[in-house]
């Protein structure tokens, strides 16, 4: 138990990547830690898109194209923009869309939201057991379906993050107090 809560405490959001990670180890945080997070009347909810290699650079340019264009950016600023907007798939050697195929009742998409977010700790918590650096994003990449669209996922489908994962120094531990009474009730009679 030890062990777990030291894995739990322990894990922070990474700023800086670098390394590779090979396909053995995508798979193993997908197949034994991701897709093990509960999951009301086991929908299996989860997708998993990986984006990496020179993938990351060709699927960056052309969403900052699409982004650029639907803001109607001009030059000089245009030039600008799309730069840094494609870069931002290239901070980390592998991206792990992580989205939530949308099915079902009301009731059931919200229960599968919060399966598909268990299933992206786990996967954190798996790649910070393992020695790995990671960060969960979202941004406006997320939310578009012009994005969906050129990763392959289904336009009714959620992406609920983008997994930044590679070798990396986790930042230096932050030390958060925690103040419990604010946030924990007991319910006893």
């Amino acid at each position: 138990m030890v062990d777990i809560l030291n894995i739990i405490q322990s894990r922070r959001s990474a700023g800086v990547f670098s390394g590779d990670v090979d396909d053995l180890t995508i798979r193993t945080l997908i197949e034994e830690a991701a897709i093990w997070a509960p999951n009301h009347h086991l929908s299996e909810p989860w997708r998993f898109t990986v984006i990496t290699g020179s993938a990351r650079e060709r699927i960056g340019h052309e969403w900052a194209l699409i982004a650029a264009n639907e803001m109607e950016i001009k030059e000089p600023a245009r030039s600008k923009y799309i730069a840094t907007e494609s870069s931002k798939l290239q901070r980390a050697p592998v991206i792990i869309v992580v989205s939530q195929h949308v099915n079902g009742t009301a009731i059931q998409v919200t229960e599968d939201h919060s399966a598909v977010a268990a299933a992206i700790e786990n996967l954190l918590l798996a790649a910070h057991g393992l020695g790995m650096a990671a960060h969960w994003k979202t941004g406006k990449m997320a939310y578009h379906d012009a994005f969906k669209n050129l990763i392959g996922v289904d336009s009714s489908d959620r992406i609920i993050g983008l997994i930044y994962l590679g070798e990396g120094t986790e930042p230096k531990e932050t030390l958060r107090h925690r103040k419990t009474e604010e946030i924990l009730r007991w319910v006893r009679e």
